[in-house]
């Protein structure tokens, strides 16, 4: 069996060779952050630290967005390549899983899985939406999907279904309501409540200064 430390290097390698050419709010360096953040959670959780990071290197290795909402082609890669590393069948199947129940799908999709390893990893990418990082890579987003930066008379829509929240092509603005400011309220780790809380804060001060500006007020 490969050591957990080999195997961990080996994905990154094989996460930043993947995601070479990807989006920037979806490249090997928010995989990096990510990893970082759940590696930091997991210091105030009882929780498999090899688990959480191999959930945190692999969780967006082909994110549905850019596969045509294909769901199933980040774990079935995930698992090819663990497998290809011989790294233990439980733990594949405990990554796999991660990598299925991580993202956010519009908020009212329930998870069918739950672990501690999840909920940190969930935290983790969940922090990278949030604060400076997460409005940068909000309209990075948007500028790549050629989206409008606000439209006053386009209201947000907060009950998407699922197939409603990923063929949405509202303005970036209208994000921030749909997901970014719901994340507060969603985090599992103490630790990480407590991250998003400041970041949370950090954006609705960013909201304020831009309908200012917007309305030519300062």
């Amino acid at each position: 069996m490969v050591s957990e430390d080999y195997s961990i290097e080996q994905t990154k390698a094989f996460v930043k060779t993947t995601l070479k050419n990807a989006e920037g709010g979806h490249d090997w360096f928010h995989i990096e952050r990510v990893y970082k953040n759940a590696l930091l959670l997991s210091k105030s959780e009882t929780a498999n630290d090899y688990i959480v990071a191999l959930g945190a290197l692999l969780h967006d290795i082909a994110d549905s967005k850019f596969h045509n909402g294909d769901e199933t082609v980040g774990p079935k890669k995930a698992r090819e390549f663990l497998f290809s590393i011989n790294v233990d069948s439980v733990v594949i199947e405990h990554v796999v899983n991660i990598i299925e129940n991580v993202s956010f799908k519009g908020g009212n999709e329930s998870q069918t899985f739950s672990s501690i390893e999840l909920d940190i990893v969930q935290d983790a990418d969940r922090l990278d939406a949030l604060g400076a990082i997460g409005i940068a890579r909000t309209f990075n987003y948007g500028g790549f999907k050629n989206r409008t930066l606000y439209d006053p008379e386009i209201q947000p829509d907060l009950n998407m279904t699922k197939e409603t929240y990923k063929a949405s092509k509202a303005p970036t603005i209208n994000h921030f309501y749909e997901k970014l400011l719901l994340l507060k309220d969603l985090m599992n780790t103490k630790t990480g409540k407590q991250i998003a809380l400041k970041r949370h804060r950090y954006m609705e001060d960013f909201l304020k200064q831009f309908y200012s500006e917007w309305n030519g007020e300062q």
